[in-house]
């Protein structure tokens, strides 16, 4: 019979909320409606799926915790597709989710 691991004396409701919080750092400001800029182009965010099992479908990645689905703005009639990139300074906002024009002083924040 195996021995139990050790117990880390963390609870479920901490870890969830610190898988939480580094998803959302991965994320970043990438909300339903934002607008950002990278070197591969503009990309209008359509949706944020932070269900695991639809991300890791739609990204076919076994570890996938959560997807973006864009589009490319500067490609008229360009088709959605799913992303799982992390924000990073080399993103910069260009429109908040709530349609707000982003200030264009700086790159990402994470």
């Amino acid at each position: 019979m195996m021995a139990s691991p050790p117990s880390s004396g963390v609870s479920d409701p901490e870890i969830l909320e610190g898988l939480r919080r580094v998803v959302d750092a991965q994320i970043g400001p990438r909300l339903e409606g934002a607008i950002y800029t990278n070197q591969d182009g503009a990309f209008e965010v359509l949706a944020v799926i932070r269900d695991p099992k639809r991300a890791r479908e739609l990204l076919n990645r076994r570890c996938a915790q959560w997807a973006l689905i864009v589009q490319d703005r500067l490609r008229p009639g360009a088709e959605p597709f799913a992303v799982g990139s992390v924000w990073t300074t080399s993103d910069h906002l260009v429109r908040e989710a709530d349609g707000t024009p982003a200030n264009t002083n700086g790159g990402g924040t994470r």
